[in-house]
This record gives C-alpha cells, sequence and structure tokens, in this order.
C-alpha cells in the first residue's frame, strides 16, 4: 500500500513574506494581513497569530478589519506568484526524502506539499523519524509543519489539518478509524457542498461513511463521493508531482556540508557506481538524469544532463558533470554547503549485447560510442542546442534534402550517391542572383557575374532537370536546369537556370547554388 506523506504550512503566505522581507518589516506584536482585491474592495487572504488573536479571519473585508484593530493593523498585498514560486522551491528541496514530491494548489494558493514515501522510509530510520527530520529541517527555515503519513493522499491531508495529535503515521488500512471524528470539510470539498452537508446534519466524516450513498449521489456532485472514496482508498488519486519520477535513484547525506566541486563530482561518481548493478540487471544504461544538490540553507540546485547513446560508465558521467559545472555561467555556488546529493535516472534504455574481443581494457571504445562520448561533451560545454547535425530528408530539391538538427544518438542513414548526379560540397543556404550570358536562352552560361565578379566559362557539364514536387500543397516553384560549371581559373560553381524558356517563363533567371571543391 502506498504510504503518503502530507505537509501542511499554516499561514504559509505571511511566512513567506516575512522570510523574503525579514523580521524587521513589520511588528510581529501588532496584526499584520495579507490583502487580496475582490468585488467590494480588498479582503483578507492570510492572517498573522496577532490579527487572530485580534479577531480577524481570512475573507473579511479590509475596512470591517480596520475597523476592529484600528490604526495598529499592518496592511501588505498577497503576491500569489511569489508564494507558489517559493513553494515550488521548497518542494523541491523535500525531494531529499523521496522523488515523488507533489505541491498543492500552485495556481490557487497551496500551501503544502505530498510526498510519495512508499518504500523509501526505511532510509531515513523508518516514518517517524523520517517526519522528525523533516519537522526540524523546516523549523530551521522558520516554518511550522503540521505533518500525517497515512496510505491515501486524502486521508493524510485530512489528518494533517484537523488531527490532535500530531506527528501522525498512521497504521496501514486505518484510514476508515482515524477519518471518523473528523469535520466534513477535511474530505476537500467544495465551500458548496460542504455548506449543504452542514445545513443537512452531516457534521463528522464518520456520518457520511455509515449513511447509505444512494442519496448522496443523487444530490449531490460526484465530488463529494469521490473525495470520500479517495481518502478510504476505494479509489486512487493522481498525485502532480514537481518532476516526473525517476527510473532509477541514488543518494547521499553528509554528516558535515561539503563544499568543493570536486567532492560533487565523486560523490556523483559513486552515486552511478551504486546504479550499476541494477543498470545491468536490467540490461540498460543511463540516457538522461540529474543531479540534485540541496544546500543546508534550503536551496536546492539541480544539473540536466543528457546523453547521445546510453552508457553505465560512471567515469565518462562524471566527466560530463564537470563540464556543465564549468559551463554553468555562475560557478557552483554551495552556499553553507550541501548536505545531502542525489541523482535520479530520469531515462533509460537499452544497451543492445556485443561479443568483445581479447582487449579488455575499460577505456577501450567502438566507434559508435566514441562519437556518442565527444557529442555528450561538446553539449555539456557549448550547450544542447548548439550542437547540431545534418539528417537527410527525402526530398530530390537540393535546399530541402537536408535539415539541421540538435546532436543525438540517432545515426543519419544518408541514401547511396548517385554517381550520375553531381552535388557540391557546400550549398549556400539561400540561392543567389546571378547575370548570366549565354548563347541561346536555353543552353550552358558562357559567362556570369556573380557578387561583383565576371567568370568566364571553360567547361559546362548539364543540364540536370529538377521539376517541383508536385505532390505538395505548396507547389509552386518554376524547373530548375542545374549546371556544373569550371571558370577559366579551375574554379567549380553549381548554377541553376529558373523556368522552362517559352513555356514557364520569357525571361528565366539564374542562380548560385552552390560550389564544388
Amino acid at each position: 500500500m502506498r504510504r503518503i506523506v502530507s505537509v501542511w504550512l499554516p499561514r504559509w503566505p505571511i511566512l513567506r513574506f516575512l522570510t523574503a522581507q525579514g523580521s524587521s518589516a513589520i511588528a510581529p506584536d501588532q496584526p499584520f494581513v495579507l490583502t487580496i482585491d475582490a468585488s467590494g474592495g480588498p479582503r483578507i487572504a492570510a492572517t498573522s497569530p496577532a490579527a487572530e488573536r485580534s479577531g480577524l479571519f481570512i475573507g473579511q473585508t479590509l475596512s470591517d478589519a480596520r475597523a476592529k484593530a484600528g490604526g495598529l493593523l499592518q496592511v501588505r498585498p498577497v503576491e500569489p506568484d511569489l508564494d507558489a514560486e517559493a513553494l515550488r522551491q521548497l518542494t523541491f528541496w523535500a525531494t531529499r526524502y523521496t522523488p515523488a514530491a507533489s505541491p498543492w494548489g500552485l495556481d490557487n494558493g497551496g500551501d503544502g506539499f505530498f510526498l510519495d514515501i512508499t518504500g523509501s522510509a526505511h532510509l531515513f530510520g523508518g516514518e517517524a523519524a523520517l517526519l522528525d527530520d523533516l519537522i526540524k529541517r523546516l523549523k530551521k527555515f522558520n516554518l511550522a509543519a503540521r505533518c500525517a503519513i497515512a496510505g491515501t493522499a486524502g486521508a493524510a491531508w485530512a489528518l494533517s489539518h484537523y488531527s490532535l495529535s500530531l506527528p501522525l503515521s498512521l497504521a496501514e488500512g486505518k484510514e476508515r478509524e482515524a477519518l471518523r471524528p473528523l469535520p466534513v470539510k477535511a474530505l476537500r470539498l467544495s465551500p458548496d457542498t460542504h455548506s449543504a452537508l452542514h445545513r443537512l446534519g452531516f457534521k463528522r466524516i464518520g456520518r457520511l461513511i455509515d449513511a447509505p450513498r444512494a442519496p448522496f449521489a443523487a444530490r449531490f456532485e460526484s465530488e463529494l463521493l469521490l473525495r470520500l472514496d479517495q481518502a478510504l482508498g476505494a479509489r486512487p488519486e493522481a498525485l502532480h508531482y514537481i518532476s516526473p519520477p525517476p527510473v532509477y535513484h541514488a543518494q547521499r547525506s553528509f554528516l558535515d556540508p561539503i563544499f568543493a566541486q570536486e567532492i560533487v563530482i565523486a560523490t556523483a561518481k559513486r552515486l552511478v557506481e551504486r546504479l550499476i548493478p541494477a543498470l545491468v540487471r536490467d540490461g540498460v544504461g543511463i540516457r538522461s538524469l540529474r543531479l540534485d544538490l540541496y544546500r543546508v540553507d534550503g536551496e536546492t540546485q539541480r544539473l540536466d544532463i543528457g546523453l547521445a547513446a546510453p552508457t553505465r560508465d560512471s567515469t565518462h558521467i562524471a566527466r560530463l558533470a564537470t563540464l556543465k559545472l564549468d559551463g554553468l555561467a555562475q560557478k557552483l555556488d554551495a552556499g553553507f554547503g550541501f548536505d545531502c546529493i542525489g541523482l535520479a535516472v530520469a531515462k533509460a534504455e537499452k544497451i543492445p549485447a556485443r561479443q568483445g574481443d581479447l582487449d579488455s581494457r575499460p577505456d577501450r571504445r567502438t566507434t559508435v560510442e566514441s562519437e556518442a562520448c565527444l557529442i555528450d561533451a561538446l553539449r555539456q560545454r557549448l550547450g544542447p542546442e548548439r550542437v547540431r547535425q545534418l539528417r537527410p530528408v527525402e526530398s530530390h530539391i537540393p535546399e530541402r534534402a537536408e535539415i539541421s538538427r540538435k546532436a543525438d544518438d540517432m545515426k543519419a542513414i544518408w541514401p547511396k550517391p548517385d554517381e550520375d548526379r553531381l552535388r557540391p560540397i557546400f550549398l549556400l543556404p539561400k540561392a543567389e542572383r546571378a547575370d548570366v550570358i549565354a548563347l541561346i536562352p536555353d543552353g550552358p552560361p558562357r559567362q556570369f557575374r556573380w557578387r561583383g565578379k565576371t567568370h568566364i566559362i571553360a567547361f559546362a557539364q548539364g543540364p540536370e532537370r529538377i521539376a517541383d514536387e508536385w505532390w505538395r500543397s505548396d507547389a509552386t516553384d518554376l524547373t530548375r536546369d542545374y549546371y556544373c560549371l569550371e571558370n577559366e581559373a579551375g574554379q567549380r560553381f553549381w548554377l541553376y537556370r529558373e523556368g522552362l524558356y517559352g513555356r514557364e517563363t520569357n525571361a528565366p533567371h539564374w542562380f548560385v547554388h552552390g560550389f564544388f571543391a
């Protein structure tokens, strides 16, 4: 059964604001609220403990709050975008406990996150030890958290918000008994559904569990029974993770924070080596990975590394990580040090078995492996978008016959060259207009002028006629007659005449399209 941690951060917008602005931004003993614009004027979106003691509450109009608190009320506008981004960063930090972390409601005022710790709690000494470590670390960030563990996300959320004994690790299969005494709003219902249930006298979840389901299905939207079933585990609930869960994952924590880049690289190499037995067992290699560096102050740095071909070579991956760090605009910022490093394999691919030879040196690579290593090194140094390769395209139009794409592991399969068709080594990105003199309108050039220089033709070969691709919906180009021309200096050019004389045009134009070596 799944084990889900619910981490609720009461007054998250207030805490985030004070962390960003500093404790001196407001007077702590006076009421402080964050407001949001609404119909009828600004309303309170978040309250400080002093504001709650003064009787202020979320949803109250600012005018009523000022009348109640007098001139002591401190007001700032809520910053939902900054709150969401800070919650996203905090959820990234929480992946030190499990790669499966899901923030709540980033689009509409989230104030916590879920952690799926199924199968990972033993790495921290058990669920109770994990909760204790999590709460202590959040306290160091001045964040008071209410945490609970249950077999479903709905039950964990309800307990973290309404249980009187926290932190709590609920035993497997005990969700029904634990939810009975909790209020119905612990099911994460909409305000309308909650109000309707309250009017009908349903105040505790236990009454919903014991009551017949048919009347609820007839009177309420499907939300009610869906949330109840999700909390009890009768129906699954998908969590939207902050990043895709990795295929393989390894992690190391440090008693004393580390700072040096060399130690980070050495740790990454050891983490890869720790994963190699599982990779060999499954017959796969690492195609892309991410290296997560967790700082003591809560910041998280992430390095994404893609490989041109799957590999299990820890030395090669360590070299790529070094190149990635060296290529950062800013050097590795360790702050107060890293106390945890995680390595996640985001994508793994099969490595085909191949016969080795008598030379079993570990540094011996095939030509394909060497090419992949070169592409990997260039991409980490220059950036993935700057390393490109040409790919063939099924088209007989020269400028359409190849395209430039990001370099990857896919070997380009080029068609066998036709010896009867001459193609230049260098093709201009766009054909350039030339002035040509020919003995007859549809004959080969005798001389041409291009880029301000006149070329006298000594030898001419052609034409090779290429018509437009009639099956294309935008086929509007004229027929081309290509010539291979050599001037008196021995330079060879590839020119074409656009348009058939007398049939497609009475004044065909000439273009220079490429050069031969």
